[in-house]
């Protein structure tokens, strides 16, 4: 049973401090702190013996930055590649660099208490046996997650039995909408979204000075087992008190902020306070360019602000869920404001300028961080990037359009191409302009016409060679570890076939499809419809799952799916009785209706034929697709 835990809200106050600006060798020193054991070289591995996280793919950040890496992004890189065991204060620890997120244990009156289980199940099994070599061979008795993305919850597995959980012998303790928002972000354009991760994570990059250096955030993330248990505990609101494993702990949900569903922790006893993903060492993302709901701007700089008033001046060390924490009242503090002033300059600088007519490409091109903001390293944009930060936040107020109707109905990129290749005078004549372009360090005009060429004629082999090149000069130049994966990508797959693509995408986890609710399901078995190809079929089924107890009325008509949650489903042309997750996986296209009548997991009365059709117009999704080039044909 879930328990949804209430409470009122705080008004304190915190003061404003100046205290100076960090230097490279105050984060050089922070990010050492408190080491107490490491391991190297640091290899993970799979059951079936397939290696899904090291360390020493990151041996080559050593040094000054190489000509082929931005200064900043190098020096976080390093930063980023250390781990190991970390005390953070008298019984509060984390284990840092055994995958992308950190793994923080906090010693209770019988055991440890969990924050964040990283993203695999494999990983945390390996940070948990480590932190038990050096902090004693204790048991798990609380587990908390501080917010929904898969990072720092797939490792549960790793750490905690479910049926420990299910009894209530642990609490697993989540912000409220973790179990909605944990997959829901990743199933509707999942296939996409994933695509897009690949560049975004230079997940077929080459580690090294001319490839992937990490992201900026983080050294890079595990390939291993996601595993998701349902939360016991719900976080709601703030100023919610429990105590775990004799520990006291105060919790402050923050909706809407890095994630649908987040939190912040504070221990009062150990004067520590747990800022999830809100506040890090680097400017995050508004706009994610893996592509992400628009986060509120807004919303996270208040909800920094809360916590600087509620836990600010009662804090002497404040820790993170990626990357190292931040001693002394005065450092947490001054970095809180300075993070909260970030997100605020962002959003309403892009809202000033958008009051004034300009549009999101003009405003990210005028708006500069201020010498008060731009200083503080943290702030640096090693892996979110103003620019298209500054573009979100456009985005979310007013969409796609920016008011002119030239874009109202603008040609799709194919057609503008070839338009535009006649209109310069043929491929010869662009192809001459671009390389003067690129030897003139005009690199966003090379790759703006070299990509109008390439939208024309897409299997031009000196046109995609050239557009690889501007395309690594100018992942040579940028800070955000983000935007060199996804140049360095986009170059990649100019020059291989293959591009590095994954191939399709589908769901085969048992505790993800747990999480996927049958109307989920129904919504994605509704956009994998091949509406033109659908444009006669007219049916309707029940759907009775059995072991959830729930049944749906499903028409089909007009070329579109949809359903009815209902007590009965009555005249319908079949009756289709199956279990959520055999359903979630037919949806999901994990299986297919053959195999699951042969396996006797579907019954059914009716037509069956008409829902054979039907599962015959649904299309399956290809991740492997091209992301440089236009799929559309002129």
């Amino acid at each position: 049973m879930t328990n949804r835990v209430t409470s009122e809200r705080r008004n304190d106050s915190a003061p404003f401090l100046d205290d100076g600006w960090p230097t490279e060798n105050d984060a050089t020193a922070d990010a050492d702190r408190g080491l107490i054991a490491t391991r190297d070289p640091l290899i993970v591995k799979a059951d079936d013996g397939r290696v899904v996280w090291r360390t020493d793919d990151f041996a080559f950040l050593e040094g000054d930055a190489p000509s082929t890496v931005h200064s900043s992004l190098w020096r976080v890189s390093k930063l980023n590649k250390q781990h190991g065991l970390y005390e953070v204060t008298d019984g509060v620890y984390q284990v840092r660099g055994f995958d992308a997120a950190n793994m923080t244990v906090i010693m209770g009156d019988t055991g440890f208490i969990i924050i964040d289980p990283l993203m695999s199940v494999e990983t945390a099994a390996a940070a948990l046996a480590f932190a038990r070599e050096h902090l004693g061979d204790l048991p798990v008795t609380a587990v908390i997650i501080s917010h929904s993305h898969s990072d720092h919850f797939g490792g549960l597995r790793g750490v905690v039995d479910v049926d420990d959980v299910e009894s209530g012998r642990v609490p697993l303790v989540a912000p409220a909408g973790f179990w909605e928002h944990s997959v829901s972000e990743s199933v509707y354009a999942g296939t996409a979204m994933f695509r897009r991760a690949e560049f975004q994570a230079g997940l077929s990059l080459p580690r090294g000075p001319l490839g992937s250096v990490g992201p900026g955030l983080v050294a890079g993330a595990s390939t291993g087992t996601i595993s998701i248990i349902k939360p016991t505990i719900l976080i709601e609101e703030k100023g919610v008190q429990l105590t775990l494993d004799g520990v006291p702990f105060e919790f402050d949900s923050t909706p809407e902020t890095e994630a649908k569903a987040e939190m912040i922790c504070y221990l009062p006893r150990h004067r520590a306070l747990c800022m999830a993903e809100i506040v890090n060492h680097a400017m995050h993302n508004i706009y994610t360019l893996r592509g992400t709901e628009i986060r509120d701007a807004l919303a996270w700089s208040r909800a920094i602000d809360d916590s600087l008033v509620n836990y600010g001046d009662r804090s002497d060390v404040m820790f993170l869920t990626h990357q190292w924490p931040v001693w002394g009242t005065p450092k947490l503090v001054r970095h809180l404001e300075m993070q909260r002033d970030l997100y605020r300059f962002i959003h309403d600088e892009t809202l000033r300028l958008a009051n004034h007519g300009y549009s999101a490409i003009e405003a990210a091109e005028l708006i500069e961080l201020p010498d008060s903001l731009a200083k503080f390293t943290p702030n640096s944009g090693t892996y979110g990037a103003l620019n298209h930060n500054i573009k979100g936040v456009w985005q979310r107020y007013l969409g796609w359009f920016d008011g002119n109707p030239a874009n109202l109905h603008s040609l799709p990129p194919s057609a503008m191409g070839l338009r535009y290749v006649k209109a310069l005078g043929g491929a010869e004549v662009i192809l001459k302009q671009a390389k003067t372009a690129l030897e003139g360090e005009d690199l966003r005009w090379a790759a703006e016409l070299l990509k109008q060429l390439l939208a024309a004629e897409p299997s031009h082999v000196e046109a995609r060679a050239l557009q690889a090149s501007v395309f690594e000069q100018l992942a040579y130049r940028s800070e955000s570890g983000v935007w060199r994966n996804f140049y360095l990508a986009g170059a990649a797959e100019l020059t291989d076939a293959s591009g590095g693509t994954s191939g399709r995408v589908s769901y085969s986890s048992d505790e993800l499809l747990d999480a996927i609710s049958t109307e989920m399901s129904l919504d994605y078995m509704a956009i994998r419809l091949n509406g033109p190809k659908a444009k006669d079929l007219e049916f309707t089924f029940a759907l009775s799952i059995y072991d959830s107890e729930e049944t749906y009325r499903v028409s089909v008509g007009r070329s579109v799916m949809s359903h009815r949650r209902v007590a009965n489903a009555l005249d319908c042309d079949l009756t289709v009785r199956v279990a959520k997750r055999d359903f979630a996986r037919l949806a999901s296209g994990a299986t297919n209706l053959a195999d699951l009548r042969a396996s006797n997991s579907l019954d059914y009365q009716g037509d069956i034929e008409g829902f054979e059709r039907l599962i015959s117009v649904m299309d399956v999704f290809d991740g492997g697709y091209q992301l440089v080039t236009p799929r559309l044909k002129a």
